[in-house]
């Protein structure tokens, strides 16, 4: 990724079972959060599957993304951000 391109949150709302079944998610460690408001940063691109729960994620100048349970979402490397967790969120995870 070039330093012009935008890091941006990607979201796939309740991917084929198939497709989760191949990246091997289910096997991944597993991350929770209870409700709260956090910085991150990204050092490594990160790709989660929300079992449950809901955050809104803001990019730093950037706009807010809602995610929830049966999100699929990829986190760019370099990202800085919020979260917003609304309702405890437990994901499963991996660094890619």
């Amino acid at each position: 990724m070039s330093e012009t391109e935008p890091r941006q949150i990607r979201v796939v709302h309740h991917p084929e079972q198939a497709e989760l079944d191949r990246r091997g998610v289910f096997l991944w460690d597993v991350w929770s959060k209870d409700p709260s408001c956090f910085p991150w940063t990204y050092s490594e691109k990160e790709v989660c599957y929300l079992l449950e729960g809901e955050a809104i994620v803001t990019p730093e100048g950037g706009e807010p993304v809602p995610i929830s349970a049966g999100d699929f979402v990829e986190f760019p490397k370099g990202l800085t951000c919020t979260w917003d967790v609304k309702q405890h969120v437990r994901k499963h995870y991996a660094i890619e």
